[in-house]
């Protein structure tokens, strides 16, 4: 498989190797991943696609540390993270990883300022540095005027600017996206496409999106196409 922006003899920043992933529905095993290889650059946009039930949000979820795979291995930036702690994991996603929801996953009674800033208490910044990171990241989704405003008073795409902006809070080295626009009509989906083609542009961050949205695998650099939990075919773009 081919894999674009990958220099030779540069080390990617994620690596799967012969990944196998299963689970139990009602005692029954169900094979989610078989055997799936996969590189990413640095800087690079993936998106993913397949039917319902293909593997894809499992493979999201092994990608973003959430899972373990029950065979093979998964590296990021040259080391092996298949079997690290729970601790050491936390930590490494609240470093390097940065999580989009289709649901957006805001906390109600949370401002948008507060919500962005919500990682940055985790990792133990400090409130002012914090406050101005989190402002700054508002202005750069165009939120600039919605600082004090709580979920229920933004839009879904508002909502979705402000999960954006707190997946790149602490500089993460990649974002995932689990259908970032499966909740949006047409139009405000379309915004949030422009926004995320400038984050990997300007932005230079890493995405790796799943996706029904077409508009979306046409601005990424490659697209995956995954069925019964393998990756079987590949567009570069």
């Amino acid at each position: 498989m081919k894999n674009q922006g990958l220099k030779h003899g540069e080390t990617p920043l994620l690596e799967l190797i012969d990944v196998r992933k299963a689970y139990k529905i009602d005692e029954v095993p169900v094979t989610a991943l078989r055997g799936l290889s996969l590189k990413v650059a640095r800087g690079d946009f993936v998106t993913i696609i397949g039917p319902s039930g293909s593997g894809k949000t499992t493979l999201l979820n092994v990608i973003g540390l959430l899972d373990r795979p029950d065979e093979g291995r998964v590296f990021m930036d040259g080391v092996n993270v298949s079997r690290l702690d729970q601790a050491k994991l936390g930590e490494i996603r609240l470093r390097k990883i940065g999580f989009i929801f289709q649901t957006f996953q805001l906390i109600p009674w949370l401002s948008a300022v507060d919500n962005v800033e919500v990682p940055l208490i985790i990792a133990g910044e400090d409130g002012l540095r914090r406050r101005r990171r989190a402002v700054e990241l508002l202005n750069l989704v165009g939120l600039s005027g919605r600082l004090k405003h709580r979920p229920s008073q933004l839009s879904g795409g508002e909502q979705q600017r402000v999960a954006i902006a707190r997946a790149l809070a602490n500089r993460p080295e990649m974002v995932l996206a689990d259908e970032p626009t499966g909740n949006l009509d047409s139009k405000t989906g379309w915004e949030i496409v422009q926004l995320l083609k400038r984050l990997n542009s300007e932005g230079k961050t890493t995405l790796i999106v799943v996706t029904h949205n077409p508009d979306l695998t046409q601005i990424a650099k490659r697209t995956l196409h995954i069925k019964d939990g393998m990756i079987v075919k590949e567009e570069l773009h």
